[in-house]
């Protein structure tokens, strides 16, 4: 059977939590497939319930079992061996809405029958906020047209705390590949060069105002914790870096202007956020960092970083002197209280 959708999930000691993510993937068809990639987990069962889960269901679920290479080598590989026509990463701890899957399906299978297939289906995320229980959906009816195939200078502005993250993409398989994506190993923060490097490739757009993917949030463990994020701040300066190399953005404003915007948006957002993180170590080592990433920012495209540096958003983690770092940390902190976003 023809698989029109390819889940990608990496799991790594991850088998407390696996098995109702993969049970709601499976309410979504035979037509798709599931990739479980085991990145080489040593704490638990987690390489023996891959392998059960394919045993159980082999014409749908794959287990993939690699040395350890962190979540971006998961990804990769999924993206190596995937035979859906699309590409969704679901991360183990997370779940998709049944209902909504239900919906999302349908709208590929119709695009996998159109002469020039789709390159990128946006829908909802959600939140689930695990220290209040509370929950908090990321909706794009204001930035995107609904239900309809459009290009990107149909969409509206992004408010501040929007972006597109993985959760909320679905793209082409072919296309990752076509547009050379390959995540770097034993480095965290990489979804943010999975969306962000291939939006220039894409010509369609279809968006869905449905919540499909629900992000667990709020663990002391995870990687978006802020003490977890302040000792992998160098991960996320290496993340920012690629970003930044990955497109001449002069080059994508003169084609597409909105999405040009919107990326700019994009790299300042991941500015501000290592610039802050570093700021909150405040060592003389990672301070001195930061001025390397401004510099190689600025030897990479002066005119950006004369823009990134004075802009409102990123211009908060350049604040200069020691009141000017604890003022960006408070912005920040702020910010995270009121947008909910780690």
């Amino acid at each position: 059977m023809e698989k029109i959708l390819t889940f990608a999930v990496p799991c790594y000691n991850s088998a407390a939590y696996m098995d109702h993510c993969v049970e709601t993937l499976l309410t979504a068809g035979e037509d798709i497939e599931i990739i479980l990639v085991d990145d080489g987990s040593t704490k638990d069962d987690t390489p023996a319930k891959c392998d059960a889960w394919a045993a159980k269901y082999p014409d749908v679920i794959r287990a993939i079992h690699q040395e350890n290479g962190g979540h971006g080598e998961g990804v990769n590989q999924g993206i190596r061996n995937a035979r859906g026509m699309y590409y969704k990463v679901v991360d183990s701890d997370d779940w998709l809405d049944a209902e909504a899957l239900q919906k999302v399906m349908a709208k590929l299978r119709e695009c996998a029958r159109w002469s020039a297939p789709l390159d990128l289906l946006i829908a909802n995320y959600v939140y689930e906020h695990v220290e209040d229980k509370t929950q908090k959906v990321m909706r794009y009816r204001n930035v995107f047209p609904q239900d309809k195939l459009f290009t990107w200078e149909e969409m509206g502005r992004f408010r501040p705390s929007q972006y597109l993250l993985m959760h909320s993409v679905i793209y082409r398989t072919q296309l990752l590949r076509q547009c050379g994506l390959e995540l770097p190993k034993h480095t965290f923060y990489v979804d943010n060069i999975f969306v962000y490097q291939p939006l220039p490739f894409v010509k369609s757009i279809y968006y869905m105002d449905v919540d499909l993917y629900r992000y667990f949030i709020g663990r002391a463990d995870q990687s978006v914790n802020e003490k977890v994020m302040v000792g992998r701040v160098e991960q996320q300066v290496r993340v920012t870096k690629l970003m930044i190399g990955a497109h001449d953005l002069r080059k994508v404003r003169a084609t597409s202007p909105k999405l040009g915007r919107y990326m700019t948006n994009y790299l300042a957002m991941m500015m501000t956020i290592s610039s802050v993180f570093l700021n909150i170590d405040n060592s003389p080592e990672k301070l001195g960092m930061k001025t390397e990433l401004w510099e190689y920012l600025r030897t990479v495209d002066p005119r950006l970083h004369h823009k990134l540096k004075y802009w409102a958003l990123s211009a908060v983690g350049t604040i200069p002197g020691y009141q000017g770092r604890k003022i960006s940390v408070s912005l920040y902190r702020m910010a995270r209280k009121i947008y909910k976003f780690n």
